[in-house]
């Protein structure tokens, strides 16, 4: 029965043999490998496995010991069933991938055969063994050579003094003092002080300046040194032609707007500027730019040039105004204009200047009288009291340009501001005259006008600051003489304020600082110094 059992048992796996052998034969037609033959069971009732074994498996890919080719001949057997040989197992063993008779991997040959990529990880080389692990004795340092000796230093020898010429040593002293000179030249000149008394002194005062070039005390100059230098020299200009003394005013102030203009950027004579002056009972203003200004001045200063036989600016305009007033000037020349105007005005203004000046210089005699009388349209002035008028106009709207762009700007000179002064308080009677025929300033009840050349009543200006003084106002003709034995009121006013009033940038009311009796007659005298301002 066992034999038959046995028999049956063999008979009956036969089939089963055939029916795995064509599965793994279409499995392996399908991947497109050809699937290798049938492996016949080992001792141990395990078959040899074909394309379908497992690469990594350990059992399979003979890592164990009996696996490596070292171990017992069955070992060997199965590695020969397999078609690898014992090295193939070990490549195996070695994680290469290849299994006994198994593919290297996808792309690797099918029966196993090796591939040409490394067979292992590199080999890692094993550290060096010191000389100190072995147990041997070291070997010998090898002696640092020494330093050959210093030589020995030779005797200082003591330095001999030069001898040198009594001319040389002198050429001498200046290095000496300074510490410039050798050794040798030192010892020959202290050698020679000792002997030459006039030499020695010259060493003396050669060593005190030397000690003055190295003061405790700052050497920088005074930071208003500048301004004190620039005030002076625009005060009193040493001319190359001797410029009148009346004319001197005029000259110093247009040199000091000019150095205003040049010193601005130019954006800044775009710069918005109001110009004020007195009307009848009110105050009346103008806008225009820092360029209009000089425009205005330009025009204005025009009078006198023409007075004077110079080109009038307004010759080059279209239509030349027929009123000479300096507003209906202004204005012509400002509406002519193409565009408005720039900082290009400077240079005609800045040359019309210069041309007054110097005309002024050669027709003058040496007192400065001349015959030429400027005509303002309303009213005339002799050239020196108009020149005197242009410097105090040129003086004004600078500090209207300054006040517009930010600029420090001081009053004129005393000497040229005493002289501005003394003009308005000798045009004052005209003007409250003019006044009274207006109908602005009545004269007071019961008084009558005074013949010319007598005494009236009369004002007391006093003037205090710079430039300042006293002036007897007559009140009730032009034509009278101001007389103390006849004051009817006194009045007092810092220089630069009257000045202020006169060019119409004072209120009258509140002009005066002290004021003592006919308080009619002070109201009169300030509105008609206001009243001398125009545009």
């Amino acid at each position: 029965m066992n034999g038959d059992t046995n028999s049956f048992d063999a008979y009956d796996e036969e089939p089963q043999d055939l029916a795995w052998q064509q599965d793994n034969r279409d499995e392996g037609l399908s991947l497109g490998r050809v699937p290798s033959a049938r492996q016949p069971m080992d001792e141990e009732g395990a078959r040899g496995r074909g394309d379908d074994a497992p690469d990594d498996g350990a059992a399979e890919t003979g890592d164990g010991p009996a696996e490596t080719g070292d171990g017992p001949a069955e070992t060997g057997d199965r590695s020969a069933e397999t078609g690898d040989s014992v090295a193939g197992a070990g490549e195996g063993a070695a994680g290469s991938g290849s299994g006994a008779g198994g593919s290297q991997g996808p792309g690797g040959p099918v029966d196993g055969g090796g591939g040409d990529g490394p067979v292992g990880p590199p080999r890692i080389p094993l550290p060096r063994s010191s000389v100190e692990d072995t147990g041997l004795p070291l070997p010998d340092a090898v002696p640092e050579p020494m330093p050959d000796p210093a030589p020995a230093s030779a005797p200082l020898v003591p330095l001999v003094p030069l001898v040198l010429e009594h001319g040389v040593l002198k050429a001498l002293l200046g290095a000496w003092a300074l510490a410039a000179c050798s050794a040798e030249e030192a010892l020959a000149v202290e050698e020679h002080l000792g002997t030459c008394g006039s030499c020695a002194d010259e060493a003396r005062r050669l060593r005190e300046a030397v000690g003055l070039l190295h003061q405790p005390e700052s050497l920088d100059l005074d930071p208003s040194l500048r301004t004190q230098v620039l005030d002076s020299c625009l005060g009193r200009r040493p001319p190359r032609i001797p410029v009148p003394r009346w004319a001197a005013p005029y000259d110093a102030e247009a040199a000091r707007l000019d150095a205003l203009l040049q010193d601005i950027g130019s954006a800044d004579w775009h710069a918005p500027v109001r110009l004020r002056w007195f009307e009848g009972e009110g105050p009346v203003d103008r806008r225009t730019t820092v360029a209009g200004v000089i425009a205005h001045l330009l025009s204005v200063d025009g009078l006198v040039a023409t007075a004077l036989g110079l080109e009038d600016p307004l010759d080059q305009l279209t239509a030349v105004p027929d009123d000479r007033t300096p507003e209906a000037r202004t204005e012509a020349y400002w509406k002519a204009a193409h565009f408005p105007p720039t900082r290009s005005i400077r240079r005609p203004w800045r040359e019309q200047s210069h041309n007054i000046v110097r005309t002024t210089s050669f027709t003058s005699d040496g007192e400065g009288e001349t015959e030429n009388a400027v005509s303002y349209g309303g009213f005339e002035l002799p050239l020196r009291d108009a020149m005197l008028d242009r410097a105090f106009e040129c003086w004004i709207h600078a500090e209207d340009i300054a006040k517009a762009v930010d600029y420090p700007y001081e009053a004129p000179s005393p000497r040229h501001l005493h002289g501005m002064i003394d003009l308005t308080a000798r045009m004052l009677p005209a003007a409250l005259a003019d006044r009274r025929r207006t109908g602005l300033a009545a004269p007071p009840a019961g008084r009558h006008l005074v013949p010319a050349g007598a005494p009236g009543r009369s004002l007391r200006l006093e003037i205090e600051g710079s430039g300042g003084g006293e002036w007897l106002i007559p009140l009730d003709s032009p034509a009278a003489v101001g007389s103390a034995e006849h004051e009817v009121a006194h009045v007092a006013l810092d220089g630069v304020e009257f000045c202020r009033l006169a060019a119409g940038h004072v209120p009258p009311e509140d002009a005066a600082a002290g004021q003592v009796g006919d308080r009619a007659a002070i109201r009169d005298v300030l509105f008609a110094a206001a009243s001398l301002s125009r545009m």
